[in-house]
């Protein structure tokens, strides 16, 4: 269900499974794992996402206030801020990105919420948890993320050295030697795998290959996920 801007307030008082709120969720590949690990979720962003699977709200991050996060009854805050600003896109392009993570990170600290924020690798995050796909029995990507919160998290073992990923490139030694369905692969822009093997390989089913080039894996938010459910059980 999507609400547009103008009724950006949020559901107040859930029952049941304990309320977290993903800003900047795009298609809900982190949503899905914070569902996973027993959050009832709701996605808020500025961009309409007809993917998304849960409730969601069409709004931007500026739209919200304090209030809002605490008269939603909402356990914990977590969000994906626009990484553009600290991605190759931005050194490729030469443009300038806003950066929304300042922001993000206010919000989430005057609430007193346990909070996450994502973003990739060289975001200015504070003391962030690195997470890697090679720690995820399953995937098939290594797409390192960064996890930023105000309670300790820890991370599983990494399962060797990355491995060979599937390429188009005709320069690399191992071009031609590998399958995109059982291989590694690269989930970004550049067209390097077809939309089959970046779901296969990302453990995501419901979304265009636009929208996987932007996801992580719920795994990776399942495992996060669980850290966070056990803080708010032991501040109960």
């Amino acid at each position: 269900m999507e609400r547009d801007s103008g009724v950006s307030r949020l559901p107040l008082c859930y029952q049941g499974d304990p309320l977290v709120i993903d800003f900047c969720c795009k298609a809900g590949g982190a949503s899905v794992g914070y569902a996973r690990a027993g959050f009832r979720v709701v996605g808020v962003d500025r961009d309409p996402q007809p993917n998304y699977p849960f409730e969601f709200i069409r709004a931007d991050l500026r739209d919200f206030d304090v209030a809002d996060l605490l008269a939603s009854g909402a356990k914990a805050v977590v969000g994906s801020p626009p990484c553009w600003k600290f991605s190759d896109l931005a050194y490729r392009t030469g443009r300038e990105y806003e950066d929304f993570i300042p922001e993000l990170r206010e919000l989430f600290v005057r609430s007193g919420l346990p909070y996450v924020i994502e973003n990739v690798e060289g975001a200015p995050l504070i003391d962030p948890l690195v997470l890697c796909g090679t720690m995820f029995p399953g995937l098939r990507v290594t797409r390192h993320r960064l996890f930023e919160s105000n309670f300790p998290l820890s991370a599983p073992a990494p399962d060797g050295a990355h491995p060979l990923h599937y390429t188009l490139d005709k320069r690399k030694a191992h071009y031609g030697q590998l399958d995109e369905m059982t291989a590694f692969v690269t989930v970004t822009g550049g067209g390097n795998c077809s939309v089959a093997a970046a779901s296969d390989a990302m453990g995501i089913n419901w979304m265009t290959k636009a929208e996987l080039n932007q996801a992580i894996p719920p795994a990776y938010t399942e495992w996060i996920g669980r850290q966070l459910m056990s803080r708010i059980t032991l501040a109960v």
